[in-house]
């Protein structure tokens, strides 16, 4: 596995939950201290869940961290890439000690200065730890929202549109934590509209 780039003091920020038909979209800010011990850190996406968890514990312990989310209403309202901006901002405006930002994409939240960096979460270890952050965060959110929602599996694929989320969709209809402005969950919404007419 390629070494990633250790840059202490740098903020690095990433999203999780782009893609998912349900939930918030949650990102994460992290500012690595000088000798962190980057060993394991990676893109979310290449990483357990098992690892994820314990590399959060980790990164918790020792660097200076947020989290900020966009809700499900925010998402419908501004579409999922501004929310997803959005949720950056807020994760970064509760840092208070940082000397540059590096983000995971192509784009800058409106209002920040910094680098964007494609493929980021590859390359930082701080945006690699913003991701792990902004995964485990949004994981456990989810898990606790299946509390709510049993029908749908939440705890299991996390609002994704995994083949058992969509069959609870088609079945049970959408649920208040699901993205109206998400084709599959409009599509999956229409049959209960047409039954009230």
């Amino acid at each position: 596995m390629p070494r990633l780039k250790v840059t202490p003091g740098i903020a690095g920020l990433d999203e999780a939950g782009r893609g998912p038909l349900a939930g918030p979209v949650v990102a994460a800010a992290v500012v690595l201290p000088k000798f962190f011990r980057s060993v394991g850190i990676n893109d979310s996406k290449k990483l357990t869940r098992e690892q994820r968890e314990v590399l959060a514990v980790r990164i918790k312990k020792s660097a200076l961290w947020a989290v900020g989310l966009c809700s499900v209403e925010e998402i419908d309202r501004l579409n999922i890439l501004e929310a997803s901006m959005e949720a950056m901002r807020r994760a970064l405006a509760q840092l208070d000690a940082y000397e540059g930002i590096v983000v995971d994409g192509n784009r800058m939240p409106r209002g920040l200065e910094g680098q964007t960096v494609i493929g980021g979460d590859g390359r930082y270890v701080c945006i690699a730890a913003a991701s792990i952050i902004a995964k485990t965060t949004r994981d456990a959110l989810m898990t606790e929202l299946a509390l709510e929602h049993p029908v749908y599996g939440f705890e299991k694929h996390f609002g994704y549109s995994t083949p058992e989320h969509m069959a609870a969709l088609r079945e049970h209809g959408p649920c208040a934590i699901h993205r109206r402005s998400f084709a599959p969950v409009r599509e999956a919404e229409q049959p209960v509209l047409f039954a009230l007419a």
